[in-house]
């Protein structure tokens, strides 16, 4: 989260805290050195620590939007292998963690296993989304359908390997801190690499479901940021001034209106990511659906007298956005409540010292992380409905007597429906 509540300490130290001191043998991770770039820090040596920071944050956030223009212009395909490498590096920062508070155990395989565990997460959760998503080019090739018919058993069997190497790693005396570090990496896993891919997930339903999103929770994060800034900081969850959330939110919802208008408009933006299987290339070309047409609404009389307006043309997709930016603004910052409250157990600022000014690749993707969560779900409830592509690349893999078998059975409901004999009659 921009508004870094991590400086601000708890109060009321428990029981159970000074038993995590002995735990961890009183392991504290220290503040973290400056990383700020040379040429930043003589630009603005006579500023004060407080404004310097201002201006180290702002001039790191314009560059990384533009980043993200960038890799947006590079196509999904780029997307995704970021995407890829943002968990990767998310989940190095968070066993980094756990490895410096216990590294004085000299836990045996610790940071291998880990890895391996990665490893084998992502081989289950890839492999998933390249049998669904490009189906046909799986059954094309030879190698390809082998894994893909063997997938899960491959990948329970990869598990089963590392599993057994944790079991032969166990030592004396450290028992509970092995199964301890154990549970730290799936609890990782689970949170970095699972919500990861759901962020895939709706990147391959189109882009608009991937970068309004993203942007909204960007938005809102840089409206705390300001709010926090001139007008005085908020610790952790306390609510000192509703008003100032009320001007998030509303910044928020805005922004996602405005952005999804922009948006909705580029084919490029709302149709899915495909194979093609004639060109052997991921394509982004469709005809818009009806989600991203424009429509004419009759706005209710209490507001035609207010705004002089009887009717607005609008996207469809833009109703959505409003539920989209109000998980990002008022339920999103919860993720970074999470991670400030775990950072703040370990007696750390940030996760890493990766993005000078933001501290590490983690601190940006706190709220992503749950945002993701809440897209995948809101598209499987609301919006997704059944694939005809999919169900005809399934339906021409099978075998000729099975293909007889459906297209009887299917022309048997049309002519009882009336359907096809509609259609012979034109």
């Amino acid at each position: 989260m921009q508004e870094n509540e991590s400086e601000v300490k708890t109060d009321g130290e428990t029981a159970s805290d000074s038993e995590s001191k002995t735990d961890t043998g009183g392991t504290q991770q220290g503040t973290p050195t400056d990383d700020t770039p040379e040429v930043l820090n003589r630009a603005l040596s006579n500023m004060s620590s407080r404004w310097k920071n201002w201006w180290v944050r702002g001039i790191l956030t314009l560059a990384m939007i533009a980043f993200f223009f960038f890799i947006i212009y590079l196509g999904p395909i780029v997307l995704m292998m970021i995407v890829m490498c943002v968990q990767i590096k998310c989940f190095q920062e968070i066993i980094m963690i756990g490895y410096n508070v216990y590294h004085s155990y000299d836990l045996p395989w610790f940071r291998t296993l880990s890895w391996y565990f990665l490893l084998c997460v992502n081989y289950f959760f890839y492999g998933e989304t390249v049998t669904d998503y490009f189906f046909t080019l799986v059954q094309r090739e030879e190698p390809l359908r082998i894994l893909s018919k063997y997938h899960r058993f491959i990948s329970f069997a990869l598990y089963l390997i590392g599993f057994c190497m944790f079991v032969l790693s166990l030592v004396k005396k450290h028992y509970r801190l092995q199964f301890y570090m154990f549970g730290w990496t799936h609890v990782t896993l689970l949170i970095v690499v699972t919500q990861s891919h759901l962020i895939i997930h709706n990147l391959f339903e189109g882009m608009i479901w991937f970068i309004v999103p993203i942007s909204c929770v960007i938005c809102n994060d840089i409206m705390a940021y300001m709010f926090g800034f001139f007008f005085g900081r908020t610790p952790l969850i306390k609510v000192k001034d509703l008003g100032r959330i009320y001007w998030r939110f509303f910044s928020t919802v805005v922004f996602g209106l405005l952005l999804s208008y922009v948006m909705a408009g580029y084919s490029y933006f709302v149709c899915p990511v495909e194979f093609n299987n004639d060109t052997n290339r991921f394509t982004v070309d469709c005809v818009p659906p009806e989600l991203f047409q424009l429509q004419e609404y009759h706005i209710p009389v209490v507001l035609q007298s207010v705004i002089g307006w009887k009717t607005i043309w609008m996207y469809p997709f833009q109703i959505h956005s409003i539920a989209l930016s109000t998980f990002a603004s008022l339920i999103g910052p919860f993720g970074g409540f999470f991670a400030s409250g775990f950072k703040r157990a370990f007696k750390i600022k940030d996760f890493a010292n990766t993005i000078p000014g933001h501290g590490g690749i983690m601190d940006r993707f706190d709220c992503q992380y749950l945002m993701a969560t809440f897209v995948n779900v809101y598209i499987a409830s609301f919006i997704r409905g059944p694939n005809p592509s999919k169900l005809i690349q399934q339906f021409l893999t099978l075998r000729p007597d099975q293909q007889i078998h459906i297209f009887n059975t299917l022309k048997s409901h049309l002519m009882e429906k009336g359907v096809l004999g509609n259609a012979e009659e034109l």
